[in-house]
């Protein structure tokens, strides 16, 4: 089956219901990484990932990982992190510092997905409003946070990073705390792994993440978050 080449200047995608089955969701290449494309995209159940010199290259998968809010899991160890609350969280105030910390190569060859081209275009998009963080400091140390795109009432993680153990569970932990609150519905985990499900994330056929996007993606969910201030604060929820 042949891929659709995207227009560079002006990208159309197809529907996610015609990806590959191998590999598991290709449904495109080519188009353009910017702000309206990327969001489009998202709207639309479809990510880009692809490495270093490769074409840009763009996936629906036939499996969704997902996490509602309501079903995080934690730990007994984390928990315990979360009541010890000798950490401070912030939203939306070091992007840049949480990408380029996700980019940081996680294997023995060095490679990272996330390029130069797409810190630069998620930063664009972060300054339009659409694509967010949520910072964990120690003291004046960025130890931990995550990122993502918010589409209505759905936030789509895209990565996440740890500096001290558990210090990205502690951003996951504090985005479903805060999304019970202020109405988030679905987290988009993308794809499966044991870390996500370690947390209580879950895989849900594409079909089925179709209809909660359409059902959610033009539910207004403001950002930053409510409690969330402009210098790191500590939180303090019942664990």
């Amino acid at each position: 089956m042949q891929i659709p080449l995207l227009d560079q200047d002006h990208p159309q995608f197809p529907d996610p219901r015609g990806a590959l089955t191998e590999p598991d969701g290709l449904l495109a290449v080519g188009g353009n990484l910017q702000p309206q494309t990327l969001f489009n995209a998202y709207r639309s159940a479809i990510f880009p990932w692809y490495q270093h010199d490769d074409p840009i290259l763009w996936w629906s998968p036939a499996t969704r990982c997902v996490l509602p809010p309501s079903q995080l899991h934690c730990s007994k160890s984390l928990r315990k992190t979360l009541r010890r609350n000798d950490y401070q969280i912030t939203v939306n105030h070091a992007f840049s510092d949480v990408i380029r910390a996700c980019s940081e190569p996680r294997d023995d060859h060095g490679g990272t997905w996330i390029t130069e081209e797409m810190i630069a275009a998620y930063t664009q998009l972060h300054l339009r409003g659409k694509a967010h963080s949520l910072e964990v400091w120690l003291d004046s140390e960025l130890i931990g946070g995550l990122y993502g795109v918010g589409v209505g009432s759905i936030f789509c993680g895209e990565s996440m990073f740890s500096r001290r153990a558990n210090a990205s569970k502690i951003a996951m932990a504090h985005l479903c705390r805060w999304g019970l609150d202020c109405g988030l519905q679905l987290i988009d985990c993308q794809l499966a792994n044991p870390h996500l499900a370690s947390l209580g994330a879950l895989s849900i056929e594409r079909s089925a993440f179709l209809a909660e996007l359409s059902l959610w993606r033009d539910k207004a969910f403001n950002w930053p978050l409510p409690s969330a201030a402009e210098q790191p604060t500590k939180l303090k929820f019942n664990w």
